[in-house]
């Protein structure tokens, strides 16, 4: 299994607490980056490859590689400008050499099962397959609609919700499909592929109720601190 990374995040609202010159995936929870966290999450997965899409303040990132020892290989593609979300993941998937790609956002925690997940793509023939998760009481995230066949067929706009199923940020992607869409160098993963295309019906849902934290906003990233030191 092949892992792809997003990890060129600006990361504005956190700069008051890590500063301009961190990118947001190397924001310190207990003294680690927190991309040190997905490591060892993918670790636990069974990949092979990790490609990491980097971006703003990528040396950063590269200089702390240089200390880490993983079980798997880990490369990476730069972004000479921001390309957006899904920019950045055409960008890697051009180096990735398998045909179903997990990818994952680099500021977020969904501690899902891969292989669980892989299954239902492979067996639902899916263009791509999205990991989403229960959440209440909620005004934050956009919600995601699926018909019993776990087919998605539509996705909303944020609003304040009692109960609704986000997108928890991990993929499967089915890499000759995507890259066969001829999509432009710059664009939005999730406006300009997934709501553009979801009509086609080729994009599947994999929920599940793992642990999942955001830490794009000052208060989550203070969960992590707490959240993590019973995790891992």
């Amino acid at each position: 299994m092949e892992c792809i990374v997003l990890a060129g995040g600006l990361g504005t609202r956190l700069r008051g607490a890590i500063g301009e010159d961190t990118p947001k995936c190397m924001a310190p929870v207990n003294g680690l980056p927190f991309l040190h966290y997905i490591f060892e999450y993918i670790t636990t997965q069974q990949c092979d490859r990790v490609i990491l899409s980097l971006g703003h303040k990528h040396e950063v990132i590269l200089d702390w590689l240089t200390t880490e020892q993983r079980p798997f290989a880990v490369d990476y593609v730069l972004e000479q400008e921001p390309l957006g979300t899904g920019g950045g993941i055409q960008l890697a998937l051009l180096q990735a050499k398998g045909e179903h790609i997990a990818v994952l956002n680099g500021d977020t925690m969904f501690r899902v099962s891969l292989k669980d997940q892989m299954d239902l793509h492979a067996s639902k023939n899916a263009e791509t397959t999205l990991a989403l998760k229960e959440m209440h009481n909620f005004n934050r995230y956009g919600v995601i609609n699926a018909d019993t066949g776990n087919r998605i067929i539509s996705f909303e706009e944020k609003q304040q919700r009692d109960t609704g199923l986000i997108n928890g940020g991990v993929y499967i992607i089915n890499r000759n499909a995507f890259l066969s869409r001829a999509l432009p160098e710059k664009f939005s993963f999730e406006k300009d592929y997934l709501e553009a295309f979801v009509t086609e019906r080729q994009f599947y849902a994999y929920t599940s109720d793992s642990y999942f934290i955001d830490i794009g906003i000052p208060q989550d990233y203070e969960h992590a601190q707490q959240d993590f030191k019973k995790i891992f």
